[in-house]
């Protein structure tokens, strides 16, 4: 897949799939203005008439998602920017939670953080092999306090609690398969494609209303985070103002 230098999100629907892209040069990072303009975005195709699927992707062929933006980290100045930013990744999961229709995310490469996050808000994740995943927040000083709900209910308590706490290392995809983060594992790129074509096409000759209604069946239980996930967004707002994570990210930052 071709990409350019700079950021986007973007759709086209074509035989009743929606597929929704997003780019950051940054090994597809996400700054504020990706996170709602992805929110944005799969609330718009979630109610257009000519799609019953959507694919959620990355552009490029190496990582999934690197999560949040370590620059716009070190950009935010008080708690009211903290609670802005970390709620773009509220309004994404939201959004992925309350779209009527199922969203299938093909992973080609890693997921860290609110990468994570997204995998997990997605109805039916198809990873390659090699598509290894962490939550890193606390290793610079937070915590997955937004994406946490959804990784808890994809893999459960202990494996999201284990995620969670060791946050300098990789658990593999095969790992994430057999908790239940990645519905399929593929030992190539081309095989995750030809499994994503094929379900999504599937889906989009499904009867839309018994999709929609078996999808609310799947997030019952998670009424509540409309309220939940802008809360857990304000501790991380306020956490990432302390010298600990600033530091942290400084170190991250001079590693890359």
């Amino acid at each position: 897949m071709e990409t350019t230098n700079q950021a986007f999100v973007q759709s086209s629907t074509a035989d009743n799939i929606t597929t929704i892209t997003f780019f950051h040069p940054q090994s597809n990072s996400l700054p504020g203005i990706i996170l709602n303009a992805l929110a944005d975005e799969i609330t718009k195709e979630g109610k257009n008439d000519k799609s019953a699927v959507i694919v959620l992707q990355s552009a490029g062929n190496k990582s999934f998602c690197a999560g949040a933006s370590f620059d716009e980290l070190l950009q935010i100045e008080d708690e009211k920017n903290g609670l802005e930013f970390f709620s773009g990744f509220a309004k994404v999961i939201n959004a992925m939670r309350l779209c009527p229709k199922f969203i299938i995310a093909r992973i080609q490469g890693k997921c860290v953080g609110g990468g994570v996050g997204l995998a997990a808000s997605a109805d039916y994740a198809i990873a390659v092999n090699t598509a290894e995943v962490k939550l890193s927040e606390l290793a610079v000083g937070i915590g997955p306090f937004v994406v946490g709900p959804a990784v808890q209910r994809k893999i459960g308590l202990s494996a999201f609690s284990s995620l969670a706490i060791d946050a300098t290392n990789w658990r593999s995809a095969q790992w994430a398969y057999e908790k239940g983060l990645f519905a399929e594992l593929h030992e190539s790129i081309e095989k995750v494609d030809e499994s994503v074509a094929n379900i999504a096409k599937t889906l989009s000759g499904s009867n839309p209303q018994a999709m929609e209604d078996l999808k609310k069946i799947c997030w019952e239980g998670t009424e509540n985070w409309d309220k939940l996930l802008p809360e857990r967004a304000a501790i991380s707002g306020r956490l990432i103002l302390s010298d600990f994570s600033r530091k942290s990210i400084e170190k991250f930052k001079a590693k890359k």
